[in-house]
């Protein structure tokens, strides 16, 4: 198993204490040190991409066309169906 290394740069960051206690303690939540836990929310919040269905259904709710009405009386039947 390859397994690559990726280069890391030292910064600083000046943030709000009630927003740094809130990630230490997210962090330890998780068992994650706060550096991992901060750099696994940035990268998710960099690359989080809808793929092509997702942009399509989005643009079908935008145009609001071809949308159906929920009968929410059959969608209660069908929630207690299963």
């Amino acid at each position: 198993m390859k397994t690559e290394i990726t280069e890391r740069k030292q910064t600083a960051f000046r943030l709000r204490k009630d927003l740094l206690d809130k990630l230490k303690k997210n962090a330890a939540k998780e068992n994650r040190s706060v550096n991992n836990y901060v750099e696994t929310l940035l990268l998710d919040a960099l690359y989080r991409e809808p793929n092509e269905k997702t942009l399509a259904a989005m643009r079908e709710v935008e145009s609001s066309k071809e949308l159906e009405t929920l009968d929410l009386d059959n969608f209660d039947n069908y929630v207690a169906s299963l």
